[in-house]
């Protein structure tokens, strides 16, 4: 597993602050891994998941920061979203 993915984790475990995800999202980031979050939290993974997020690691990175929004991200070609929409909405949540 790639530190990206390590720190990815981690920052979203301390925001969900011991709380769980409704549903389950699995974050593909390309050239360095897969980590899945759902209501145990995120964890190193590459279960299947309701909805599949896909990006580089400089997209995702942008995202966890708080400097690029998910959906712009989505509708500029840079993330790409397969599953369910309603599921990777819920997300913007988590994220923000």
């Amino acid at each position: 597993m790639s530190t990206i993915v390590d720190e990815a984790i981690k920052a979203l475990n301390e925001k969900m602050d011991g709380n769980g995800f409704d549903g389950s999202a699995k974050f593909d980031i390309e050239g360095e891994g897969s980590f899945v979050i759902d209501g145990d939290g995120a964890r190193a993974s590459d279960d299947d998941a309701d909805v599949t997020l896909s990006a580089d690691a400089d997209t995702f990175r942008e995202i966890f920061d708080g400097e690029l929004d998910p959906t712009a991200a989505f509708m500029g070609g840079r993330l790409t979203i397969d599953g369910d929409m309603g599921t990777a909405m819920k997300l913007a949540q988590v994220l923000s």
